[in-house]
């Protein structure tokens, strides 16, 4: 019987400020600490954040990377996945997850929370884009991770 192990989206910009790049890595950490294999578009930023702190807590990161090289990848990505797609890879990464955590972001991020929304996955913001319908709002990296793991489909 395989295992079955869950599939965690965390997006945001590929530059941030320390504040938003302390919270990516704690959740990223956490994340990891359940158990779930780490998504993220695998380049800088939040992305790299979150994929320290998985990858130091001894999880598994998939970087869903825009280019055509591997070694494009931030140095804590475990897998890295080339498309060769610039941001339409947006699309695979969010595809690939059962639920996302949004932290921060830009314009890239905008369209990865409208992708989950469009395909039914449920998007976690925390200091993200405001007052978007069907985005649930939290306050803290303990309880954006909480609440994407109270959201994953039942298997």
């Amino acid at each position: 019987m395989a295992v079955v192990t869950r599939r965690i989206g965390i997006i945001g910009a590929g530059l941030c400020d320390d504040p938003i790049r302390e919270t990516a890595e704690n959740v990223g950490r956490m994340v990891a600490e359940k158990g779930a294999i780490l998504y993220c578009g695998g380049l800088g930023g939040v992305m790299e954040a979150a994929a320290k702190g998985a990858s130091e807590a001894g999880g598994i990161t998939v970087g869903i990377l825009p280019g055509a090289k591997a070694s494009d990848a931030n140095r804590y990505i475990s897998i890295p996945v080339v498309t060769s797609m610039s941001h339409a890879r947006n699309v695979i990464l969010v595809r690939s997850c059962e639920a996302l955590i949004s932290i921060g972001g830009s314009h890239g991020t905008l369209s990865e929370i409208a992708l989950a929304l469009k395909m039914w996955k449920p998007v976690v913001g925390l200091n993200t884009w405001k007052h978007l319908d069907d985005v649930h709002y939290v306050n803290t990296p303990e309880e954006a991770v909480e609440k994407a793991f109270n959201l994953l489909p039942v298997l």
